[in-house]
C-alpha cells in the first residue's frame, strides 16, 4: 500500500547571506514528507519592503508588483508539478518534486521539435479541410524564418524551449525587418504564427508558461486604394479590342461587384451558383484563405459577366466560371488596362475587393455586419478597416449639416452679420 502524501507547504524567505547591492535574495522553501528543500528564486529585494507574514513585497511600486507576480508564478508552477505527480498516482518526495520543478530527469523539448510538430498537426487539418493550404505555406515560411534567426542571433541550429525568453520576440522582429528586409506587417504576421506555436507548446506541457504572451503584434494601417463608381463604369464600358485585356477587365469588374479575392474567383465553378432565399442567383463558397463562408447575391453586372463566359473554351475545359490568368499576368494586364482607361490608380486583384467593400456596399449604406458576412471575414474588426471616410461621405455629411444649421437658400454672409 502506497504511503499517503503529506500536504505541500511553501514558504518564501530572505537569505541575507546571499545579497546583491545590499539586497538579500528571496529563497523558496517547500516541505513535503517532513523534508525541506530550499531553492534560489534569483530575486532580490530591499529588506525594509519585505512582508514576511504575507510572503510578498510591500508597496504599490512597479518593482514590487513585478517581484510579487514572479513569486506567484513560482508558487503556481510548484503546485502544478505537485498535482501532476499526484495525478500519476505516484508517491511524491521532496526530491522528486524538486527535480520536476527544475526539469531534471525529463526530456527537454527543442524549438525545432516544436516547429515540426506544429507543421505536421497543421498539415493534418489541411488534409481534412479544416485549414487552408495557403496558410500551411505561411507556417512553413515561418519555420524557415525562425531557423534563420537562430543561426543569426544564437549561432546555433536549435535551442531548448526553456531557453526562449521574452526578448526572443522583439529580437526576432528586429531581425525580420532589418536583416530580411520585411515590412512591419509581414514581420508581425510571422511572429503571430510563432506565438501560436509557443502556445501549443504550453498546451502540450512542453513549456510551463508562454514567454511571448506579453509581446503585442502591432500593424501599420496600409493605404487601401479603391475605385469610384465612375471609374468602375469607365472600365466596364471601355472597348479594349484585345481579348486578353477584355477578359482580365471582366474578371476584375466581377470582383468589384462580389468582393471575391483572386484565389476564390480562380476556383469558382457552376456548383457555387445557387438560387438564394430571394429567388435570385447567389454565389456560395468558403474562402480559400480562411475557410470562412462567403454568401453573395449576384448583382446584375456580375451576373451578366458570368453569362458572357459560360461557353468560353477555357471555362468549358477547366470547368470554371471565368477565364482567370495567373496572378502575375492578371496584375500586369490590369496596369495596361488602367493606362488605356486613363485611371491613375494602381490596379491589383486586391483593389477589386476593397472597391466592393467600400464603393459598392458601405458607401451605399449596406450595414457593416452584412458586408462582413459577404466578405467572409471572421471578425467585424477586419471589415472596419474598409470603413474609411471618403470624399463622397464628407460631401454628403456636410450638405446635411449645412441644411440643418442654415436651411436651404440662406445667404451665409447675411446670416453671419
Amino acid at each position: 500500500m502506497k504511503k499517503k502524501n503529506q500536504a505541500l507547504s511553501i514558504l518564501f524567505w530572505l537569505n541575507r547571506q546571499r545579497s546583491k547591492n545590499q539586497m538579500p535574495a528571496i529563497y523558496l522553501r517547500f516541505s513535503l514528507d517532513y523534508k525541506r528543500v530550499e531553492l534560489a528564486t534569483h530575486l532580490h529585494v530591499d529588506p525594509r519592503l519585505w512582508n514576511s507574514e504575507g510572503q510578498c513585497v510591500s508597496g504599490i511600486s512597479e518593482e514590487a508588483g513585478e517581484i510579487n507576480s514572479k513569486l506567484s508564478i513560482i508558487k503556481d508552477k510548484l503546485h502544478k508539478h505537485y498535482n501532476r505527480l499526484l495525478a500519476l498516482d505516484e508517491t511524491i518526495t521532496a526530491e522528486t518534486l524538486k527535480n520536476a520543478y527544475l526539469g531534471i530527469g525529463e526530456r527537454q523539448r527543442t524549438l525545432l521539435e516544436l516547429l515540426d510538430f506544429y507543421h505536421s498537426r497543421f498539415a493534418e487539418k489541411v488534409a481534412t479541410g479544416r485549414k487552408a493550404k495557403n496558410t500551411l505555406k505561411c507556417v512553413h515560411t515561418t519555420n524557415e524564418k525562425i531557423k534563420a534567426f537562430l543561426k543569426y542571433n544564437f549561432h546555433v541550429s536549435d535551442i531548448y524551449l526553456r531557453e526562449i525568453k521574452h526578448s526572443f520576440a522583439p529580437n526576432l522582429e528586429h531581425f525580420l525587418v532589418t536583416r530580411q528586409g520585411l515590412s512591419n506587417n509581414s514581420a508581425m504576421k510571422y511572429i503571430r504564427t510563432f506565438k501560436r506555436m509557443i502556445k501549443q507548446a504550453v498546451d502540450q506541457d512542453w513549456m510551463s508558461s508562454n514567454p511571448l504572451s506579453g509581446f503585442k503584434c502591432t500593424y501599420d494601417q496600409p493605404q487601401r486604394d479603391c475605385l469610384t463608381m465612375e471609374e468602375i463604369m469607365i472600365l466596364y464600358k471601355k472597348d479594349l479590342h484585345l481579348a486578353r485585356l477584355s477578359e482580365v477587365r471582366d474578371v476584375f469588374i466581377f470582383s468589384c461587384f462580389t468582393g471575391y479575392a483572386y484565389r476564390d474567383v480562380l476556383t469558382l465553378t457552376a456548383d457555387n451558383v445557387v438560387i438564394g432565399i430571394d429567388g435570385g442567383k447567389w454565389i456560395v463558397k468558403d474562402r480559400e484563405k480562411t475557410n470562412s463562408p462567403e454568401r453573395i447575391p449576384l448583382l446584375p453586372i456580375a451576373s451578366e459577366i458570368l453569362e458572357r463566359y459560360k461557353n468560353h473554351p477555357y471555362c468549358l475545359y477547366y470547368g470554371c466560371l471565368l477565364p482567370v490568368n495567373s496572378n502575375q499576368c492578371y496584375n500586369g494586364y490590369l496596369k495596361e488596362i488602367a493606362d488605356l482607361c486613363g485611371i491613375k490608380k494602381n490596379l491589383t486583384t486586391h483593389v477589386a475587393r476593397h472597391t466592393f467593400a467600400t464603393t459598392v456596399t458601405l458607401e451605399n449604406d449596406v450595414p457593416m455586419e452584412t458586408v462582413s458576412q459577404m466578405l467572409g471575414h471572421e471578425s467585424i474588426k477586419t471589415t472596419q478597416i474598409y470603413a474609411k471616410v471618403t470624399q463622397r461621405e464628407v460631401s454628403y455629411n456636410m450638405r446635411a449639416l449645412r441644411k440643418r444649421l442654415f436651411g436651404e437658400g440662406i445667404d451665409l454672409k447675411q446670416n453671419t452679420q
